[in-house]
């Protein structure tokens, strides 16, 4: 199916929709009930990119592959990234309003192909840019790795304080024995409304690994579709989120086995200070044609303020026998013991909060497809953790 009879489908599946409502289980607890899609718009005319801006970028993301884009609009690529306006190949779609919303109105696709048997040496890095209050911004990145190839992708969200929706859409086709790193950071100002997807298809010995940074947001949704369809297909989804004030962050994942002898791990990590809320809903789906799945889901979740929230509901569905399959979830304050021992060994109180909490994250940290971002992300921890003791009044 061509680009124009996806957008074809998109919209028609639109004609009279309405914003989904919490009572669906993908959407329960959300508040996207409070979302008035009329106050956003698309960004006709924007800025260049300026050579101090670029140089900046450059400086932080030091590879030949970059492309930057602004309220939407891509401003600037190099290296082996195309920008072109319809893409073969492209996953199917997982149904979500928000996907069928971006595949209406992005205005292009980002995309970055790997050659059958090609290895792509340098991280591959995409840059949005949102700085215009009102803005509608919808991106989209198709990866595309043929067979036996290898290849890591490294996404960016970052904002002004501005008033903007931000809608997402990464799809990524893994072919068989090819190998795909995701990274994904997003440290979005906060009034900035992100509702994305991802979805991924892997095929026979193929391995996909995501991973996640949440920081940013007024209101920070993704949803991710990992789908294992070939045989011995590996599908890897882990996630570090951090949320103070009122920040609502919100993750769903669907692990979905559709072939044998497929595996797939998800560890989401998350912390939750002053009155902001994560949710997490996760789902492993192992289909009648899948035996042999081994499917693990793990969602942990530390409450720092009185006020703040989690909520953590992992699924099951099976439709064979010979798997293993297994889920877990915490919600919970600080361990006693682990700050107990800190301080007896002369540890201030808000010290061994703040080195708990790096502790907690750093399983995920230092198991990052892309070494290269684990000291931003640490840096983006250690900012919000900076924020903790002067709120406690310490």
């Amino acid at each position: 199916m061509g680009e124009d009879q996806r957008r074809a489908a998109a919209s028609e599946r639109l004609d009279g929709a309405t914003l989904p409502s919490w009572e669906l289980e993908e959407w329960r607890y959300s508040p996207v009930a409070d979302l008035d899609l009329d106050q956003y718009e698309p960004v006709a005319d924007v800025a260049p990119l300026s050579p101090d801006e670029l140089a900046s970028i450059q400086a932080d993301h030091p590879t030949p592959n970059l492309a930057v884009t602004r309220n939407g609009r891509v401003v600037h690529s190099q290296g082996a990234i195309e920008i072109v306006a319809d893409v073969d190949g492209a996953v199917a779609s997982n149904g979500d309003l928000f996907a069928d919303i971006n595949q209406v109105y992005a205005a292009e696709t980002i995309v970055v192909r790997a050659k059958a048997g090609a290895m792509i040496m340098d991280d591959i890095v995409i840059v949005h840019l949102v700085d215009a209050d009102g803005a509608a911004v919808f991106t989209r990145l198709h990866i595309e790795a043929g067979e036996s190839s290898a290849l890591k992708v490294l996404e960016v969200f970052t904002s002004e304080d501005v008033d903007a929706l931000v809608v997402p859409h990464i799809e990524v086709a893994c072919a068989d024995s090819a190998n795909v790193g995701y990274v994904g950071q997003q440290h979005l100002g906060p009034r900035v409304w992100q509702i994305g997807s991802q979805v991924s298809e892997v095929g026979q010995q193929g391995t996909f690994r995501s991973s996640l940074g949440a920081f940013g947001g007024q209101y920070a949704r993704l949803r991710s579709d990992c789908r294992l369809v070939g045989r011995g297909a590996h599908g890897d989804l882990d996630a570090i989120y951090f949320g103070d004030r009122d920040q609502v962050l919100d993750f769903r994942t669907f692990q979905d086995h559709d072939a044998p002898d497929t595996t797939s791990n998800l560890l989401f990590k998350g912390v939750v200070d002053d009155a902001s809320r994560a949710i997490y809903t996760g789902l492993i789906r192992v289909a009648e044609e899948a035996p042999g799945t081994r499917a693990f889901q793990t969602n942990r979740n530390i409450k720092l303020g009185e006020n703040s929230w989690a909520e953590s509901v992992p699924n099951l569905e099976i439709e064979t026998d010979d798997v293993r399959c297994s889920h877990a979830s915490t919600v919970g304050p600080i361990d006693e013991e682990q700050r107990f021992y800190l301080e007896t060994r002369g540890v201030p109180p808000e010290v061994a909060d703040q080195l708990i909490v790096a502790g907690f994250f750093d399983e995920v940290i230092e198991d990052l497809p892309i070494k290269s971002v684990a000291d931003s992300v640490r840096t983006a921890v250690q900012a919000k953790l900076a924020q903790v003791p002067a709120k406690a009044g310490v």
